[in-house]
């Protein structure tokens, strides 16, 4: 795993500007510490610094092809590069490294800008075809790497982070209205958007070309669902055949390294099922990772124990109390880059700190298996209201809702009051593409009455909508109102916050690199076709992994009600132990000197968490967190950028063609 970043002044005669490409490459060290690479062609350069997992001696970046005309660096792992490696030297490319980066070079040879569609992985590439003068950008299909770029009047600049793109001196850091309440809205960015003025990400699944003095940006892959119904007719024990294949295999795949391999192992169904294929298929001396709380609504040390003793792994665990998570917090909004609403985000890096203090670089993890099975509530909420929209005066559809919530059940066990006009908002617009997200979207937007001027008139619902429609597919219209749901939760949450914010940054602040066994785009688009009864049987989500592990898994896991990760979040930002930079950047002070949230409205949230003993509602500590996060990013960047020190790590590769 590595970082990559580069320079490509296509619109200009000037050539590469060397120093800004190495401070570009020491602005990512984090992500791969090993040694570091360079390629200076002209108006082109590119660089990586690498973490060290396959061929660790011969592996160096920049790969070339055999007469040196394709070149390329890399963040991720091509998992199926031997298989490929193989068919490729049958067609007559000769490899000088046993790296899964030389593949790459050999397949864009073979296949031209089809080669993506060739590879099982995880990756953030950039490719330089010298002799048609082409410059290749591409990310993988679900976004598990990240991959940014920025606009100049000379071409464009590149970066695995923002903070790369920022190191080059060219553009100063400033966060962007209409990209924070974008990301305060969806929980994500709007393809291509970004929270920083003058930043774009490269969406999943996409390739950047650019050519003739012009790029274009094209989709290589998509997840699609079938429409009108035209799912997998296969019988459902052969389903739970084919899938289980199918994730057993992924997981193979994603054991190939030459360094050991680590699982994290959070009491969940997900984690359990991938540990236990991992253990009981592919290797025997499993390490595992895990995180506990000292508040007990959060811990689930008790199912992580159960998982540890029936399979004897050899476990390590990191305890966080709630200063941990503030003094976390505020180096997870450095390396994440984005405003949150979630505290989650922390203590994964303190976990990732663990794995690496024991000399691990690789972990496997259950990320997108809630996506690709059905696994969250709000699958199951747009079910039951769509139910419900059928009858909008029965009494007792609406109850249904507490079944997911039972804390909106009145003193006489009908619907709160509260509770029934929350939910039954725009019941009965259920042909709206944003059904089952509307009423989440429209919850996260009310941090709007906290801003101020620009940024509060950013947060126009209907019109943020209006942007995001040209990304839904075609034909989307035509889906299962369930897949409709799981596209929106995979395009946005998944890309845009778990993968990310949650992800690859919170590993890759301490080197650390996650393998997704449930993203392998073979699997996604096998449970793509099958049919909705099969995920959420019901409302027993994710019925198709749960039957098929029943048996392998204690059934206490099987059965154990979903518990979404979360964090605690006020007593972390205000309590006892909660960090002074914190409690400074949100003074009327600093509210006020940073210009992004009304002081009164900051100091109410504060004084009310106070006065409550830190029992917040959870609209509050929603809003709290968003402050939080959004001042630390003005901190971080806006504030004190050039404060922070790079530097670039272990052996230097310069390659200079001309």
């Amino acid at each position: 795993m590595c970082g990559i970043a580069g320079i490509y002044n296509y619109k200009s005669h000037h050539a590469a500007d060397e120093t800004a490409l190495k401070q570009m490459v020491s602005a990512l060290y984090h992500r791969g510490p090993d040694e570091n690479g360079f390629l200076l062609d002209g108006r082109l350069g590119m660089g990586m610094s690498r973490l060290s997992i396959i061929d660790l001696s011969h592996g160096q970046q920049p790969i070339h092809n055999e007469n040196q005309t394709v070149w390329v660096v890399f963040n991720g792992e091509i998992f199926n590069y031997i298989e490929l490696r193989q068919d490729l030297e049958k067609q007559g490319h000769r490899f000088y490294t046993h790296s899964d980066t030389e593949v790459i070079v050999h397949l864009y040879e073979q296949y031209g800008q089809d080669f993506p569609k060739k590879m099982i992985g995880q990756f953030a590439i950039a490719l330089w075809d010298k002799g048609q003068e082409k410059f290749i950008l591409l990310r993988d299909r679900v976004g598990i790497r990240p991959l940014f770029f920025s606009e100049n009047e000379q071409g464009i600049h590149f970066g695995s982070e923002a903070k790369a793109i920022f190191a080059a001196g060219h553009l100063q850091p400033r966060i962007n209205e209409q990209g924070l309440a974008d990301l305060l809205t969806f929980w994500s960015n709007i393809p291509t958007g970004n929270v920083f003025e003058g930043v774009s990400e490269l969406p999943p699944g996409s390739m950047m070309t650019i050519a003739g003095g012009k790029y274009t940006i094209s989709n290589y892959w998509e997840n699609r669902f079938p429409e009108n119904g035209d799912f997998n007719p296969a019988p459902f024990s052969q389903l739970k055949e084919e899938m289980t294949a199918l994730l057993d295999d992924a997981i193979r795949l994603r054991l190939r390294a030459d360094v050991p391999v680590a699982a994290y192992l959070s009491g969940g169904i997900d984690s359990s099922v991938i540990t236990s294929l991992v253990k009981d298929h592919h290797q025997n001396e499993l390490i595992t990772f895990s995180v506990t709380f000292a508040d007990k609504n959060y811990n689930e040390a008790a199912y992580q124990q159960m998982m540890i003793d029936r399979l004897g792994t050899r476990h390590f665990s990191v305890h966080v109390d709630d200063g941990d998570i503030g003094r976390q917090y505020i180096d997870a909004i450095w390396y994440g880059e984005k405003a949150l609403i979630r505290t989650a985000p922390a203590p994964l890096l303190a976990l990732s700190e663990l794995v690496r203090r024991n000399n691990i670089k690789v972990v496997l993890t259950g990320e997108g298996a809630d996506e690709i099975f059905a696994g969250y509530n709000i699958f199951k909420e747009q079910k039951v209201r769509r139910f419900w929209a059928a009858r909008p005066d029965s009494a007792w559809r609406g109850l249904l809702l507490s079944r997911l919530y039972p804390y909106i059940l009145g003193a006489n066990k009908s619907l709160n009051p509260f509770w029934q006009a929350f939910f039954k908002k725009n019941l009965q617009d259920t042909a709206s593409p944003w059904y089952s997200h509307e009423l989440r979207w429209l919850n996260t937007a009310t941090v709007q009455r906290l801003f101020t001027g620009a940024y509060r008139n950013a947060f126009q619902y209907e019109a943020q909508l209006e942007r995001l429609k040209p990304w839904l597919p075609a034909g989307f219209d035509k889906f299962h109102s369930l897949n409709k749901a799981q596209f929106l939760e995979m395009y946005l949450f998944l890309n845009g916050y778990l993968l990310s914010s949650q992800g690859d940054r919170m590993m890759m602040g301490n080197s650390v690199e996650g393998r997704f066994p449930f993203l392998d785009h073979r699997l996604i688009e096998f449970m793509a076709k099958v049919p909705p009864r099969f995920k959420l049987n019901v409302l027993n989500e994710k019925y198709l992994l749960k039957e098929s592990f029943k048996d392998q898994l204690p059934a206490a896991i099987i059965k154990r009600d979903k518990q979404p990760y979360r964090a605690p979040i006020s007593r972390s930002f205000l309590g006892d132990s909660a960090p002074e930079l914190i409690k400074q950047l949100i003074s009327p002070e600093y509210v006020l000197k940073y210009g992004y949230f009304q002081p009164k409205a900051v100091e109410q949230i504060r004084l009310k968490a106070l006065e409550s003993n830190f029992q917040l509602p959870a609209r509050d500590e929603m809003a709290l967190t968003a402050i939080v996060s959004t001042q630390l990013l003005h901190y971080h960047f806006v504030g004190n950028f050039k404060s922070h020190i790079f530097r670039l790590g272990g052996q230097t590769t310069l390659v200079r063609l001309s």
